[in-house]
This record gives C-alpha cells, sequence and structure tokens, in this order.
C-alpha cells in the first residue's frame, strides 16, 4: 500500500537541505510513481549544495530551482502507473525502472529533431522544482514526458544507480571518436571518468592514460584498464605525455575534473589536429589561451551533455560487468545521513559513488 506521506531532502538554499516528511507524488495521465531503491551523489549534487550557478546565460541565474528534492541517478520500483502509462513506457508495477535524467518538453526544435538532451526547456531531475522532483526521497514520479526503461532485477540496486552517470560516460567516450592505435587521457577518476575509462578501453587506443591527484582512484584505474596512471601533483603531467608520443602529444584528451587547470592542461597535452572532449560542470568561467585551439593547433573541441541514446547499452554493459559497476560503489548510507553523504562526496578521499537508500 502506498502511503501518503514520505521522507524527502528539500533543497531551500545553499547548505540548507532539510529532510522533510511531504506528500507522496500523485501521479497523472502517462506518469509513473516509483519507490526509489538507490540513489546517487553527483558531484554537481556536491557543487549545488555549496552554491554553484549558472554560467553562460545571460545572467548569472541559481543552479537549482527551490524548493526542490534533488537526485538525479537513480532506480525505483514501480508502485503505480497513470492512465496509459504502461502502454507507453513499457512498465508493470513491480518492474524495476530508471528514467533518463532529462524530461524533454517534446516540443521545442531540439525534441523535434531527436536531440532531446539538449531540450530548450531543460527539465532535470532535481533540479526543476514540481516539473521533476529527484530521487533524495522514498518516492518519485515519473512525469509523462519522460523516458523511461526497464531495469534488470538482477542488477543491484547501488549498481543500478549507476545507469545514469555510466549513460553520460558512454555518450562523452562517443564524442572523442576515438580511433584504433589513438593515445586516450582522460582527466579525472571520480565514478564518471571511471566509467569513460572503461568504455574508452572497448575503442582499442594503444595507450590508455589517467589523471588525478588522489592515489586510491589512480589505483582503481589501473585495476579498471588503464596503460598509465598519473598523479597530476607529482610532476610534469603535460611533459610526461609528450615523452611517450615523441613529442606530438595525445590523440583525444577527455575532461571529467571539473578543475579549471584541468582545461589548459588538455589543450597543452594534445597533439595538433587532437579532440579535446569537455564533460565536466565547471563552478566558474574558465579562461584559456584560445589561439591554441585555433591558430596553433587546429583542434576540434567537443562538448558532452547527458546520456542521450546511452541508457540500453550502460545497463546491458553494467549487467554483463563490461562496466564493474562493483568497484565504483564505495559507500552506501540511509537518506537520513544525507548530510555525511554529501560530505564524504565531497572529500574524495576514500569515496568513488556514494549511494543512499531511501
Amino acid at each position: 500500500m502506498i502511503p501518503r506521506t514520505m521522507r524527502s531532502v528539500r533543497v531551500y538554499g545553499p547548505e540548507d537541505y532539510r529532510l522533510e516528511e511531504i506528500p507522496v507524488p500523485q501521479i497523472g495521465p502517462g506518469e509513473v510513481l516509483v519507490r526509489v531503491l538507490a540513489t546517487g551523489i553527483c558531484a554537481s549534487d556536491v557543487k549545488t549544495f555549496l552554491g554553484a550557478r549558472v554560467w553562460g546565460s545571460a545572467e548569472i541565474q541559481p543552479y537549482i530551482e527551490a524548493p526542490v528534492t534533488p537526485g538525479h541517478e537513480f532506480v525505483g520500483e514501480v508502485v503505480a502507473l497513470g492512465e496509459g502509462a504502461a502502454e507507453k513506457h513499457g512498465l508493470r508495477v513491480g518492474d524495476w525502472a530508471i528514467s533518463e535524467q532529462i524530461v524533454p518538453c517534446w516540443q521545442c526544435r531540439f525534441c523535434r529533431r531527436g536531440q532531446y538532451w539538449m531540450c530548450q526547456q531543460h527539465d532535470i531531475y532535481g533540479f526543476k522544482k514540481d516539473r521533476a522532483e529527484g530521487s533524495w526521497a522514498e518516492y518519485m514520479r515519473f512525469p509523462a514526458n519522460a523516458i523511461n526503461h526497464v531495469v534488470p532485477k538482477d542488477l543491484p540496486p547501488e549498481q543500478a544507480a549507476l545507469i545514469e552517470p555510466m549513460a553520460c560516460a558512454i555518450h562523452a567516450v562517443e564524442r572523442g571518436d576515438i580511433q584504433l592505435g589513438d593515445v586516450v587521457v582522460v582527466a579525472g577518476m571520480g565514478p564518471i571518468g571511471l566509467g569513460m575509462l572503461q568504455v574508452a578501453r572497448l575503442k582499442g587506443p594503444s595507450l590508455l592514460v589517467a589523471l588525478d591527484m588522489k592515489p586510491h582512484r589512480l589505483e582503481l584505474a589501473c585495476q579498471l584498464g588503464a596503460d598509465l596512471a598519473i598523479d597530476v601533483s607529482d610532476g610534469d603531467a603535460v611533459q610526461r605525455i609528450l615523452d611517450l608520443t615523441d613529442g606530438y602529444g595525445c590523440d583525444v584528451y577527455i575532461e571529467a575534473t571539473g578543475a579549471g587547470p584541468a582545461v589548459a592542461q588538455g589543450l597543452q597535452m594534445l597533439r595538433r589536429l587532437g579532440t579535446f572532449v569537455e564533460f565536466s560542470v565547471h563552478a566558474g568561467p574558465v579562461a584559456v589561451d584560445w589561439s591554441i585551439i585555433g591558430d596553433v593547433k587546429e583542434l576540434n573541441i567537443h562538448g558532452a551533455h547527458l546520456g542521450p541514446y546511452s541508457y540500453p547499452l550502460a545497463i546491458d554493459y553494467l549487467r554483463n560487468g563490461v562496466l564493474n559497476g562493483a568497484a565504483l560503489v564505495s559507500h552506501r548510507l540511509p537518506l537520513d545521513k544525507y548530510l555525511e553523504a554529501i560530505e564524504i562526496a565531497h572529500r574524495g578521499d576514500e569515496s568513488i559513488k556514494v549511494i543512499l537508500e531511501p
């Protein structure tokens, strides 16, 4: 029986997150209600908690619309279906399901072209109040416009919560257009960077290099397929890559650190005509020498946002062990320990992926 109320973390502002008892969402036609089984803490969740704001629009705006329930990495058990939802989404009560992190409007120019991850309205779970409430709660609603997928029940819930970040990893690697024999560098060995590393391995690079500043993450990177792991705080990482490539530089550089210096580092590390993939959410603008991009190296600069068309593959890879989900989940805490979980994720000294279990 579905209760009338539930526990939910609610965001009211930077560092003002509260565990409250609120009504369980009501669903309408085409909508889905799930009981949240597991939900992850993303780097963007940490930055939002600390007060990150949106850059790149006409005005600097809050990164999140409060009050709202955060959380966009999750898996849930279907407990109710609105009229027509079963047929529309291919779901049944009792199924485990995930919803892609963006709820498209299906009306803007991008949605009409199939580029739904760039939807102009851009309702992402956990960031838009009312329209796309997130998963740091006991129950959540999938709106009628959402893109949903069935999750096999032999995939542990804490690993199923990795489907969203692994879909992001797959999309970013695809944007890198890695060719057989390429030298590939992935900067940032957080959960998504480690996912990128494993996916990039499938592309047949001649040398796959992991960059980070945390020894335990670099050690894990080697276990998950890196040929070389470099601590960027210990010596000149750029020179090491140049030395390994006869002075040319790497073919593909994927930036997944969220740290400004990693952008300039990548531009210096890439060979002429190389490819730079920018995935991270940065806390503020990052300045670089644009002449390197154009006049000096004529680089290919690709952004990577969300995980479009990558969820079925992420589910399959996690289920079959192509992506080692168990190695990425370092901490599991109950929902009421959300502040401790945010702090663990923020420090990153021992953590990889922190999971909340409502």
